[in-house]
C-alpha cells in the first residue's frame, strides 16, 4: 500500500507543472476584446494578424519569437502578416511589403528588409531606395517599381490601413485573434507573452 501511495504522490508532483502552465489570461488585461469584430480573411479557419513596421525596432526584436511560434500553430490556424500605415511615413513600407507580395518575393526578402533596416542601418525610406538594396538582391527594380505604383499596390495599401482603423491600431507589432482580440507586448508582458495569449485564445476561439 505504501508503494502504491508513493507512486499516487509522484504522478501529482508530476502533474501539478502541467496545471500550473495552463495559464488563464483577463480581458481588459493581458488582451482586449473589440466592441464589434472585424471581419476575417481565412474562412473557416482562425484567423492570426500580425501588424508591423519595417522601420520598427519592436517588430524586428519580436521577429525570432514569432518565426519559431508560427511553425506550433495548429492546422485550423491561418497566420497572416499586415503591414501597418499608422501614419504617412510608413506607407512607403507598406507598399513595398505588397509590392513584393504581387511579385511572389515576400518570403525571400521580409527578414533582409528587417535587417538592412536595423542592423546595417540602412535608410530605406523611399521607394527607390527599397528597390535599389532589393535589386541587390535579385530583385528587378523595373519591375518593383512598376507594381509599386499599381492600382493593385494601392488597394492593398488602403486594405490594410482600414482594417488597421477598425483594429483601432495605435502601435506595433500587435496580433489579433479571429477578429475579436487585440494582443499587445505592453499588456501581454512581453514578446513571448504575446504568443502565449494569442495560444490561449486560439484554443479559447477553437472550442
Amino acid at each position: 500500500m505504501k508503494l502504491f501511495r508513493n507512486i499516487n504522490l509522484l504522478a501529482i508532483l508530476f502533474l501539478i507543472p502541467t496545471l500550473s502552465s495552463a495559464k488563464n489570461y483577463d480581458e481588459g488585461i493581458e488582451y482586449k476584446k473589440l466592441d464589434q469584430a472585424v471581419n476575417t480573411q481565412t474562412g473557416d479557419k482562425i484567423e492570426v494578424l500580425e501588424f508591423f513596421w519595417y522601420g520598427c525596432p519592436h517588430c524586428f526584436s519580436f521577429e525570432p519569437t514569432l518565426k519559431k511560434w508560427k511553425k506550433t500553430l495548429p492546422a485550423n490556424v491561418e497566420f497572416i502578416r499586415m503591414p501597418a500605415p499608422l501614419n504617412p511615413r510608413w506607407m512607403v513600407h507598406t507598399k513595398a511589403y505588397y509590392t513584393l507580395q504581387t511579385m511572389g518575393e515576400n518570403d525571400r526578402h521580409h527578414e533582409a528588409i528587417f535587417q538592412a533596416m536595423h542592423v546595417q542601418k540602412k535608410r530605406l525610406l523611399t521607394k527607390e531606395a527599397i528597390a535599389d538594396f532589393l535589386a541587390t538582391r535579385g530583385v528587378d527594380k523595373k519591375a518593383f517599381l512598376a507594381n509599386f505604383d499599381s492600382f493593385a499596390v494601392e488597394m492593398r495599401a488602403r486594405q490594410a490601413l482600414q482594417i488597421g482603423e477598425q483594429y483601432k491600431l495605435s502601435g506595433v507589432p500587435m496580433l489579433t485573434v479571429n477578429g475579436k482580440y487585440t494582443i499587445s507586448a505592453a499588456d501581454a508582458g512581453g514578446f513571448e507573452g504575446m504568443t502565449k495569449v494569442a495560444d490561449y485564445l486560439i484554443n479559447k476561439e477553437s472550442k
